[in-house]
C-alpha cells in the first residue's frame, strides 16, 4: 500500500484556508470526511484533537501529520493540503507549517496506522519533495508529485509495492 493508495485528489486542498491550528484540523477533518461520506465527523475530530493534545504534530520543516483513530472510519483514510500562508501549529521545531497530511483510521490495527505515519514522514523529510508540494497550484498537481515521490508513475501496477 502507498500514500498514493490512501489519498485521492478530493481530499487534497489548495491552499487549506484556516489560519489556526484548531480550524486547520476541522478543516481537514471535513475534507476527508466529506469525501468519504463519515456519518460521525465530530467523533473524527475528536480523536484528532486528542491525539494532538499529547503532543503537536507539527513535526518540523513545516510539515504537520495530524492523525488518530475513530470507529468511525471503517478503514484508514489521508487528506492533505497546503496553507497560503504559514500557520503556527506548536510545531516541535517552533516554525509555522505549510504541508498537512491528515491521517485518520479505525480504531483496530495499528500497524499500517504507523507504517503510514512514518512513510509520510520520511518522504516529507526531503527538501526536494516538500518544496514541489508546497509549489502545487491545484489538487491534482500535489498528487502527482506525492505519487512521484513515491517513485510510483501512473498508471500505476495491479500489485503496488507495500509500504516501507
Amino acid at each position: 500500500m502507498l500514500l498514493t493508495d490512501l489519498l485521492a485528489p478530493e481530499r487534497i486542498k489548495i491552499p487549506l484556508v484556516a489560519a489556526t491550528k484548531s480550524e486547520l484540523l476541522e478543516e481537514l477533518v471535513q475534507l476527508l470526511t466529506r469525501a468519504d461520506r463519515v456519518e460521525d465527523p465530530g467523533d473524527v475530530l475528536r480523536a484528532v484533537r486528542e491525539r494532538e493534545a499529547v503532543l503537536s504534530t507539527g513535526i518540523g520543516n513545516g510539515v504537520a501529520i495530524p492523525h488518530g483513530k475513530s470507529s468511525a472510519v471503517p478503514e484508514l483514510r489521508l487528506a492533505a493540503g497546503r496553507t497560503a500562508e504559514p500557520v503556527d501549529f506548536d510545531a516541535l521545531d517552533g516554525q509555522p507549517v505549510r504541508l498537512l497530511f491528515l491521517l485518520v483510521g479505525p480504531e483496530t490495527d495499528a500497524a499500517p496506522h504507523i507504517k503510514a505515519l512514518s512513510r509520510i514522514s520520511r518522504l516529507l523529510r526531503q527538501e526536494p519533495v516538500r518544496q514541489r508540494l508546497i509549489a502545487a497550484r491545484d489538487a491534482g498537481e500535489f498528487y502527482r508529485a506525492l505519487s512521484e515521490a513515491e517513485g510510483v508513475l501512473a498508471p500505476r501496477s495491479a500489485s503496488p509495492p507495500g509500504l516501507h
